[in-house]
């Protein structure tokens, strides 16, 4: 089965290439640039994409989009963040329903930013949408998908939680100020962080695409979510550092606006209902475990 995967260069998007490399599945990637004679070019800006190459696809992972921890977030880097999920989405769905032959599945990201700040309420697939930026985008962002729904594909919308490498993301932006002893939680620390290790997100990318019965939105998070404070105590012990300073909520707002706000301070907390439920398997269910395999393979 031929897998065509859009962010291929990413954290996750490179991960999953190896991995399903590894498998033995013949891997396309959507580029803007570049690539070698079997990738498909694409620019979402322009509304540009190669059609003709898309033929003869078994599947495809949608995962390119905005990086949405860089930098505050402006009016411009907001309209980046909305616009490359929502018209990249678009563009790639009405490509793939066009075909004479569609893909049989789409596992499109999204994010549990879905939920927006719920406190601690108890979250899974069938809770309503919250409020905040990231749950707008989100909503589009899903939404976008409808041409390949209504085609017949079968489409997962992947719902990200924090994931956890030293590639990328916010664990290696934490790591350095940790290493010094200078990490704390932000916040009052009681906000839920609903994480999931690399390894496993990459797992639940391709359970979701050889599991015909999952279908709609699927919270990629792992089964124990925990609250930030003991996020950050456990990763000061795997480091074997102090972890005291606190990081008031007030300098979060200042130094990093509204996106600190949505991505820092905010509470979600997720279960994957319908991994589990399908039988998706967890290499690591538990935050300390997965957290000294991680820095132990840097």
């Amino acid at each position: 089965m031929d897998v065509l995967v859009t962010g291929a260069s990413g954290m996750v998007g490179s991960a999953l290439v190896a991995a399903l490399a590894a498998k033995g599945r013949k891997v396309r990637r959507l580029v803007r640039d570049g690539g070698d004679e079997h990738d498909v070019s694409w620019r979402p800006d322009r509304g540009e994409i190669e059609r003709e190459r898309l033929s003869g696809l078994g599947a495809v992972v949608h995962l390119a989009g905005e990086p949405i921890g860089r930098g505050r977030w402006t009016a411009e880097k907001k309209a980046r963040i909305r616009d490359s999920r929502v018209r990249g989405t678009r563009l790639l769905c009405e490509a793939l329903a066009g075909l004479p032959a569609p893909p049989a599945v789409l596992a499109c990201a999204s994010a549990i930013g879905f939920y927006g700040s719920r406190g601690d309420e108890p979250l899974d697939e069938e809770s309503p949408i919250g409020s905040g930026f990231l749950a707008d985008v989100c909503r589009e962002w899903e939404a976008a998908a409808r041409p390949a729904i209504e085609t017949g594909i079968r489409v997962v919308h992947l719902r990200f939680g924090f994931i956890l490498s030293t590639a990328g993301g916010g664990l290696a932006q934490m790591l350095p100020p940790f290493r010094l002893g200078l990490g704390g939680p932000l916040g009052g620390g009681r906000q839920w962080m609903s994480w999931i290790a690399l390894e496993d997100a990459v797992g639940a990318i391709d359970h979701a695409l050889a599991t015909g019965s999952l279908r709609g939105p699927v919270n990629v998070v792992a089964p124990a979510p925990v609250v930030n404070s003991d996020f950050t105590k456990t990763l000061g012990r795997v480091l074997g550092r102090p972890a005291f300073l606190p990081v008031p909520a007030a300098a979060v707002r200042l130094l990093f606006g509204e996106m600190g706000e949505e991505l820092l301070l905010s509470s979600q907390r997720v279960a994957p209902k319908r991994l589990l439920a399908s039988g998706c398997p967890f290499r690591w269910p538990e935050l300390e475990p997965a957290l000294r395999r991680i820095l132990e393979k840097q």
